[in-house]
């Protein structure tokens, strides 16, 4: 959900535990070095991504753990679903995960007989010992946006904060901002559990991006933005402000497993530090929840492309740039830098088109009749700032749209206000890191779940 919109991309509905390894946090805690979930993935129809990364991106642009994760693609979605496990005793929700978002949400009912309702369909925060409402006054109130009409009664014992929190294609969720206790699977079978996690618990709820179809089987959002009320931010300060995942290649059958680690991946097994290459996490004050990056080139083949730098940079309004975001499939480039790519992978693609070409997508070929139906096709590289050198396989942004018919998986962004993004499906064999304290993205092709 972008800094206010919905998509973690592609998996499996299907359900996952937790690792967990280390020792000792808090009070009758233990802290842990790192938490390790699986990730499924299954694959989404184009017309799908299609319609999900456009409607994220407009949200993206205009928008000024590790748990058990399961996808939504069995229900129609392109989403990562986290296992979520909130309460005592813990009530099973399943959230969109998103790192274009800071803040978790869920869906709350203030029922107090709901036997009837559709079990996990909401969290009944009455039937939780450990729920406790944020004040009004309380500095943590300030952390989220309010409706500026409720006016805040100091004088009140239980006087709530309230929050609204705007989507910019409309959509939008309220209601009370609270702490409450969370739990994960571990491995082990025992609970991993994490107290006063803030959150918002959402009364109401309107929009097409939270309850349209890509928000089928969700009831709220995890944010794993930048921000202080993130998941990554909240956990984050007891596993050295890391995160990392990997994305295996979502055409393998069986499908190979993924991993979202919150703390340190190398620790977590997931690669050997020295064989990652860093570029550094740039900082964006317009918009400080993204994970922006620095590209300097690109290349086709050997072939260095005349795209100004200008194109890739954030300017004084903070318009620009580009993003790393596991919650778009596709990748999205700005309109200059596309179209000097599109033109080149043409000059360079010999196969002939479908006959039907697939809508939305520039560039597609047929591989029906080939002696090999994965030809070798022209390669990608972008060079990122710092000189680490980003060079995805060309299954990562050519897509199997039709049986027989292969698509290049890029997107233009007309607006010269808006960012680029690189999606999922460019990132998937690599393991990202990305190390909040020192303000850098790592990462490596070694490491990644093997099938």
């Amino acid at each position: 959900m972008g800094a206010h919109l919905l998509f973690l991309l592609l998996s499996l509905f299907s359900l996952a535990l937790a690792t967990v390894a280390g020792a000792g946090i808090g009070a009758g805690e233990s802290t842990f070095q790192y938490l390790k979930l699986p990730l499924l993935h299954n694959r989404p129809f184009p017309s799908q991504i299609l319609s999900s990364d456009s409607t994220r991106l407009i949200s993206l642009h205009r928008r000024r753990a590790q748990l058990p994760v399961t996808s939504g693609s069995a229900s129609g979605t392109g989403q990562y679903f986290v296992e979520f496990h909130l309460g005592t005793p813990p009530q099973r929700l399943l959230l969109v995960a998103d790192t274009g978002s800071d803040l978790v949400w869920v869906t709350c009912s203030a029922c107090r007989n709901c036997s009837e309702r559709v079990p996990h369909s909401a969290f009944l925060a009455r039937h939780s010992a450990s729920f406790a409402p944020v004040h009004c006054y309380d500095e943590k109130c300030k952390l989220v946006p309010h409706p500026r009409r409720v006016a805040c009664n100091h004088t009140r014992l239980h006087s709530p904060c309230r929050y609204e929190y705007f989507y910019s294609d409309g959509s939008v969720t309220s209601g009370f901002f609270a702490t409450e206790t969370t739990a994960f699977n571990a491995s082990s079978g025992l609970p991993v559990r994490f107290k006063n996690v803030k959150f918002g618990c959402g009364f109401r709820a309107s929009g097409p991006s939270i309850t349209g179809p890509s928000f089928n089987g969700a009831q709220g959002v995890l944010g794993l933005g930048r921000g202080p009320i993130s998941l990554a931010t909240q956990l984050g300060r007891r596993f050295g402000n890391k995160f990392s995942y990997c994305l295996m290649d979502y055409t393998l059958a069986p499908t190979p497993r993924s991993y979202l680690v919150i703390g340190d991946s190398q620790g977590g097994g997931a690669t050997n530090g020295s064989r990652m290459s860093f570029t550094p996490l740039i900082h964006n004050s317009v918009s400080p929840t993204f994970y922006y990056i620095g590209i300097e080139s690109v290349n086709i083949e050997d072939t260095k492309l005349p795209i100004s730098p200008s194109v890739w940079a954030i300017d004084e309004l903070g318009n620009g740039g580009t993003v790393m975001d596991s919650g778009t499939t596709l990748t999205f480039l700005a309109q200059p830098a596309y179209t000097r790519i599109v033109n080149e992978f043409k000059r360079r693609v010999k196969l002939p088109q479908p006959a039907e070409l697939t809508p939305g997508f520039d560039l597609c070929i047929n591989v029906s009749g080939l002696p090999n139906p994965n030809p070798n096709l022209p390669k990608i590289t972008f060079r990122f700032a710092g000189g680490s050198v980003f060079a995805p396989p060309t299954g990562n942004y050519f897509l199997d749209t039709a049986p027989d018919v292969k698509c290049l998986a890029l997107q233009p962004v007309a607006s010269p206000a808006a960012f680029s993004v690189i999606g999922n499906l460019m990132q998937q064999g690599f393991t990202f890191e990305f190390d909040r304290d020192q303000s850098l993205l790592g990462f490596s092709r070694h490491g990644c779940s093997q099938p």
